[in-house]
């Protein structure tokens, strides 16, 4: 019997930044995911510190954001490498009436820091109004974040490849096949509704598509342009255009009434021509409210729930991660807008 005081159930950015509070903290733990279908891993990871169709600031975004570069930090002592890059969002503005609301939206107290009073031009992109540009922002490497991170935890035998059997788990005596365990936080998005513990939750899917595409005439700027949809080239020297929402469909095919809407809103804001080399699906875990849930489970002292990341998936699994880890060890209490009391 193999002794560990957690197993975490899921592998995208909630469950490795959770991880990472296990590795930070000396835990011992296993990770047990079969890396299927995961929204995280196709993500742009786009880090932005403001609403950009409200020009507004979002619950605890300055807190996040701080949080996430000192996290950052910490990952790169054991993996060698900070995986976020510093990108300015730029905001296509659309109109005259964008471009004053912007004006006026800079100088607030709470958004002077993000939003910035100047405004750019880019030559290779449409921006008859000009371009708003959002300070603090940039994104991470998402594919190489999970590749390496994954290889690290393989290293250290520290990951089971697999999707969680709720046959083999027994709770009452905290027994999962031949792993004894103190505590189990199940951060598995989407699947949270195949989960008998947790399956009441009312989890809403937000399917989103992103393509992958090659451009003929580059953009010299390292920049995210938004308009409509992030537009942004990729570690690959492809460029991602995306994401979609769609709350109507729950499966993972394609749907090309999206894969059109994409293409409409990358023509908007670049005139030269492409070639789409690849569409992803993800399907995003929100929940009715639009806030995370964690906590403990009502029955089942060690089990535990982290979920509900939404689109925002590098910022929330990052700061949420870390709120229910105080929670488990030091009993700090969770915020009522996040406990998962709220649900029964």
């Amino acid at each position: 019997m193999k002794n560990v005081d957690y197993i975490v159930v899921g592998g995208g950015f909630a469950g490795l930044f959770f991880v990472h509070q296990l590795i930070k903290n000396n835990k011992s733990f296993v990770l047990v995911s079969d890396r299927i279908s995961s929204a995280s891993e196709v993500s742009g990871g786009v880090v932005n510190p403001i609403v950009l169709h409200k020009f507004t600031s979002f619950w605890l975004g300055d807190e996040q954001v701080q949080f996430l570069q000192q996290t950052l930090i910490e990952i790169q002592q054991y993996l060698g490498k900070n995986y976020f890059e510093a990108m300015p969002v730029h905001r296509i503005l659309s109109d005259e009436n964008e471009k004053q609301t912007w004006i006026i939206k800079s100088k607030s107290e709470d958004l002077s820091t993000y939003i910035s009073n100047q405004f750019t031009q880019m030559n290779a992109i449409n921006n008859q109004f000009g371009i708003g540009v959002v300070q603090h922002s940039g994104r991470l490497s998402v594919h190489t974040f999970f590749k390496e991170f994954y290889q690290f935890l393989q290293d250290s035998n520290s990951y089971i490849q697999e999707s969680f059997d709720f046959n083999e788990l027994n709770p009452s005596k905290k027994i999962y096949k031949d792993i004894s365990y103190k505590h189990l936080v199940f951060a598995e998005g989407i699947r949270v509704k195949d989960n008998p513990y947790f399956s009441y939750l009312p989890i809403i899917p937000s399917k989103g598509h992103h393509l992958s595409v090659s451009i003929s005439n580059p953009i010299s700027e390292k920049v995210i342009l938004k308009k409509k949809h992030f537009f942004f080239q990729m570690e690959n020297g492809q460029y991602y255009v995306g994401g979609t929402f769609d709350r109507n469909s729950t499966d993972l095919q394609v749907m090309e009434t999206s894969v059109q809407e994409l293409k409409k809103s990358l023509e908007e804001i670049y005139p030269y021509s492409y070639l789409v080399e690849d569409v992803e699906v993800g399907l995003r875990p929100t929940l009715t409210d639009r806030r995370p849930t964690l906590g403990v489970h009502h029955e089942y002292e060690s089990l535990f729930i982290l979920n509900g990341m939404g689109t925002r998936g590098v910022l929330n699994g990052c700061y949420f991660a870390n709120e229910l880890y105080q929670f488990i060890e030091n009993h700090q209490p969770l915020l009522p807008e996040l406990d998962i009391k709220r649900f029964r």
